[in-house]
């Protein structure tokens, strides 16, 4: 196997559970290479880069790659439109010689979480709850106003806590596993967003050697 390294470049910082789905679609397309993935993280920088052509040039200084993923969320904007701003800051950070592959979920990260309601259930702390979750179709999943608020909902029905127990019951660290216990990522792809980034990671597994 060819060893490999990717960087993420995040919208935000929860969305670091896009690694696993960038893992399965990774190990689809690539059957002779090992993709290892890290997090551009500026929590610890001197000097945090808010722009994204100055993120884009601290995320290669810091953890170099041989490909750069640009996470941006779609939210209320049409994807390309998203496209052509990671391909400006691409310019302007003079690193248009990069491969880089943007990662535009419509309209948010958590549309993509919402494929399986047994990783959720798990997630949620209670894998043999019996309350009906009624997931929304993922033909619906892109044009759910708020998947954010869709995801946290659902988990804290998975949990079936009540009272103060629930009060208490925090959304992220629950909502950062729940790629954890998904084992295949396919039905994604019947979503466009994500399967137009399979197919630009197809493209990609064409290039190289």
């Amino acid at each position: 196997m060819i060893p490999r390294k990717y960087t993420l470049l995040m919208d935000g910082t929860s969305d670091r559970v896009l690694h696993p789905i960038l893992q399965w679609m990774l190990d689809q397309c690539f059957t002779d290479t090992a993709w290892t993935g890290q997090t551009a993280d500026f929590q610890f920088a001197p000097k945090k880069p808010v722009r994204l052509p100055d993120r884009v040039a601290a995320a290669l200084d810091l953890y170099p790659c041989e490909v750069l993923f640009i996470h941006r969320d779609a939210e209320r904007e049409p994807p390309e439109k998203r496209v052509k701003e990671i391909r400006n800051a691409m310019l302007e950070a003079k690193q248009e010689h990069i491969v880089f592959v943007p990662v535009i979920p419509v309209r948010m990260t958590e549309a993509w979480l919402l494929i399986s309601e047994s990783a959720i259930r798990r997630a949620a702390g209670n894998p043999n709850g019996k309350v009906p979750l009624h997931l929304p179709t993922i033909s619906r999943l892109e044009s759910l106003p708020d998947p954010k608020e869709e995801l946290k909902t659902l988990l804290e029905k998975s949990s079936e806590l009540t009272g103060r127990r629930l009060k208490k019951f925090n959304f992220s660290p629950h909502r950062a596993i729940i790629p954890d216990y998904v084992d295949d990522w396919s039905p994604l792809l019947e979503l466009p967003s994500a399967r137009t980034l399979f197919e630009k990671i197809q493209d990609l597994a064409k290039k190289y050697p």
